[in-house]
């Protein structure tokens, strides 16, 4: 799979050291031509191909001619930091986010430690596919160098963004799954650091994830029963692989949805802010709409669907705040990536600030019920199948309003539906969304069979 988000394949099968070389080649190469001797930061998730990736990428990098800083088993966006605090020229995270086990690959940031934009990732996509990798720089052969203060960086730009005296002085208890990945270190440090007493559930880099590892309800038992079982937690936090996303059980041990996270850390920056920008992709909830919406003033910005579209979004309006629907939070001031660690201090503050329980707090947000279904790609006759499908939507629904930025979004007066081909699995996602259960499944039946699925 090569996108907007990188490079990702089948760990030995479509990914392997030499792919991850080449790849890596390419970007290099890409870099050279405005920099003689570029620096880049290399770090990666959890698990265990990591390692020999990894290896074959600083060596790549560093036959490019480009000076490498390994920054260990990190989170994403504790590279996108570390790119800055460099000051270097780009990074490459070795992951697979929350694919399963058995997936990795290659995710490229730029100098400002964001996701390149579609023009650029797709020039770096044709070097690596045509081979055009320009081996031994103008400078020769690039160097190596250890950075083992990159997690600490990181938490000390989430505290820099959040009032931390008012966190502590709350003395939360939090259970945090770190699903064995690379936020473990940097999320305990941030709770820590805020005063937190931690239960933390695979917060060892064991090579393996300790359960299916997207950070969705049917995956996250074993922290709905530690919140619940210890009645006197707060809230309970997981990460996926590479912490760039968050997803929330309240003091009870309920699942509040994904959707939610951005939710309530907009609603928080609405509390700090009264007026924003909020900037956010075709398939997040209404929920961040109606929140900006009791603030006049305010609005949200909608693109296609990957952080470099919504960072893009976001530079151009000047927004304070993004993020998706799957529990991805990029607050620009720690870096423009989604960020675990900062959705977990702006939700902690949200807490803090108000007094109120977490589950009172998901109950006061907007309330809709959301569908989320995938189809195998090949199924359905591949890529090249999906013009046919979104003709056939289109011509059905010519009357709603039709967005077309990113696959086909409908929306109707009480509801929407988004069908587009995944970026990073090879599937298509429709995605549905109204008041009820019912309807929300209702709409996505339709578009289904417009489509002819």
């Amino acid at each position: 799979m090569l996108s907007v988000s990188g490079a990702r394949g089948l760990v030995g099968r479509t990914m392997t050291p030499v792919v991850a070389a080449r790849f890596a080649a390419a970007f290099a190469s890409h870099l050279c031509e405005s920099a003689p001797r570029p620096r880049v930061v290399v770090g990666r998730d959890g698990r265990a191909s990591g390692e020999a990736l990894g290896r074959a990428v600083e060596g790549a990098l560093m036959g490019c001619g480009c000076d490498v800083i390994d920054v260990g088993i990190v989170a994403t966006p504790t590279v996108a930091v570390a790119i800055r605090e460099h000051a270097a020229q780009g990074g490459l995270a070795v992951t697979a986010s929350h694919n399963p086990i058995d997936w990795n690959g290659l995710k490229a940031l730029d100098a400002d430690g964001l996701a390149p934009p579609p023009p650029v990732a797709q020039s770096i996509i044709a070097r690596f596919q045509e081979g055009r990798l320009d081996w031994a720089g103008p400078l020769g052969a690039g160097t190596h160098h250890r950075d083992h203060e990159a997690d600490e960086r990181h938490v000390h730009r989430v505290l820099a963004q959040v009032d931390a005296a008012v966190i502590r002085a709350a003395q939360f208890r939090v259970v945090l799954d770190s699903v064995n990945g690379g936020g473990a270190a940097s999320g305990r440090m941030l709770l820590e650091r805020l005063g937190c007493e931690v239960i933390h559930l695979n917060g060892e880099h064991t090579g393996d994830f300790a359960h299916t590892p997207e950070p969705i309800e049917a995956n996250l038992t074993q922290l709905m029963r530690a919140v619940a079982a210890d009645g006197a937690a707060a809230v309970g936090f997981a990460q996926d692989p590479d912490a760039d996303r968050l997803a929330i059980v309240d003091e009870r041990g309920r699942f509040i949805g994904e959707e939610c996270t951005l939710a309530l850390v907009t609603r928080r920056m609405l509390d700090r802010a009264s007026t924003c920008v909020v900037c956010t992709n075709l398939s997040t909830s209404r929920m961040v709409d109606d929140l900006c919406a009791q603030h006049p003033g305010s609005r949200v910005v909608r693109t296609a669907v990957g952080e470099a579209n919504v960072v893009a979004g976001m530079r151009a309006e000047g927004a304070l705040l993004g993020g998706e629907g799957n529990g991805g939070v990029i607050l620009p001031g720690v870096c423009w990536v989604r960020d675990s660690l900062s959705a977990m201090a702006l939700t902690l503050e949200l807490m803090a600030a108000t007094g109120k329980h977490l589950s009172v707090l998901a109950g006061e947000l907007p309330r809709y019920s959301m569908v989320k279904r995938k189809l195998d790609l090949s199924a359905v006759g591949g890529r090249d199948a999906m013009a046919r499908a979104f003709a056939g939507v289109r011509q059905a629904f010519s009357a709603e309003r039709l967005t077309d930025s990113d696959g086909l979004r409908v929306d109707w007066p009480d509801g929407w539906v988004h069908l587009r081909a995944s970026n990073t699995e090879p599937i298509v996602r429709i995605i549905g969304e109204a008041a009820t259960a019912e309807r929300a499944g209702e709409l996505c039946d339709r578009c289904a069979r417009a489509a002819g699925f």
